[in-house]
């Protein structure tokens, strides 16, 4: 969640996080009181908070926190660094920054919410999982999906067998799929990766099929 009142700023971090797969925006604030009355009856994993805030000030809004999430700083101002990592924040943005910091900033927190999981269960380590498809539970092994495309509140899921479309958002499916097997490689698309037969920087070609890469997606291809 951002917790921010400057138009702009919002508009940026909006944009950056939406060419980050693992990050799903909850809701935006413009204040702190409102932002605590939100977490009252929500979580969250991650909250991009800026220090000068109308009402209550970012650092007087954390320390009301007993059980905070993880937490970015976002602001111009670079004396309170100190204050905040005595606050345990995961990492300070100074404005203005660009998509490979704040990069930089959201992997960290996820390397750290990776770390900190409980071992893996039973369901975590099933080669399968169900969908719903016209009303049927349908069985979908990993090892057959092909690829994944966006189609609205639906997604479409093509495997060697067979074509699905089941109700439910990239993001839902994304958190199924094991990430050592899939990437998401543009905001409409994943892809199984053992399943890539070439790519260029634009471009994936798989069961006969041109997939296109996302621009914020393109850094991760190469790192495959």
């Amino acid at each position: 969640m951002i917790i921010e009142d400057e138009p702009l700023a919002v508009k940026v971090l909006i944009d950056y996080i939406s060419h980050v797969p693992f990050l799903e925006l909850q809701g935006t604030f413009k204040d702190a009181i409102l932002a605590a009355d939100y977490l009252r009856h929500t979580t969250t994993h991650l909250i991009f908070l800026d220090i000068h805030l109308p009402k209550l000030k970012g650092m007087s809004f954390l320390k009301t926190l007993t059980n905070p999430p993880a937490v970015i700083i976002t602001t111009a101002y670079h004396q309170y660094a100190v204050e905040g990592f005595n606050l345990n924040v995961t990492d300070y943005l100074l404005k203005p920054f660009d998509f490979e910091r704040f990069l930089v900033a959201v992997t960290k927190v996820r390397t750290i919410h990776m770390t900190n999981r409980e071992p893996a269960d039973d369901a975590e380590l099933r080669d399968f999982f169900f969908i719903n498809v016209q009303k049927k539970k349908v069985k979908v092994l990993f090892s057959e999906i092909v690829y994944i495309e966006s189609q609205r509140e639906y997604v479409k899921i093509i495997t060697t067998q067979n074509e699905y479309i089941s109700k439910m958002s990239t993001h839902e499916i994304e958190a199924i799929l094991p990430p050592h097997l899939f990437k998401r490689v543009h905001r409409s698309f994943i892809v199984s990766i053992r399943r890539i037969e070439s790519y260029t920087a634009e471009m994936i070609e798989m069961n006969g099929v041109s997939i296109p890469i996302g621009k914020g997606y393109r850094d991760g291809m190469e790192k495959l």
